[in-house]
C-alpha cells in the first residue's frame, strides 16, 4: 500500500494540551486520527507531532496534506 485511505474530506479539529501525539497517515487506525498500530505493512508510517503549550490543531484526515499532520487544504481537490 503506498496511497493511504482516505478517513474523510475535511479536518478534525482538536484541542490538545502540551505532549507528543502520532498522526496516522495511513488512515488505517481505528483511533482517527491517532495512530493505533494497523500501518503495520503498509510502507506509511506515524507522524510525531509535539504540542509545547495547549491549542487548537486542525488534523488532516484526507492523508494527502503536504504538511502533514496539518490540513493544508488538499482535500479541496480530491
Amino acid at each position: 500500500m503506498t496511497e493511504p485511505k482516505i478517513v474523510d474530506t475535511k479536518p478534525v479539529v482538536l484541542e490538545l494540551e502540551p505532549g507528543d501525539y502520532w498522526w496516522c497517515s495511513c488512515g488505517q487506525s481505528a483511533n482517527q486520527p491517532y495512530c493505533d498500530g494497523a500501518h503495520k505493512g503498509t510502507g506509511l508510517a506515524p507522524v510525531k507531532v509535539t504540542i509545547e503549550e495547549t491549542k487548537q490543531v486542525a488534523f488532516c484526515q484526507c492523508k494527502h496534506t503536504k504538511s502533514a499532520p496539518f490540513c493544508d487544504g488538499s482535500h479541496a481537490s480530491l
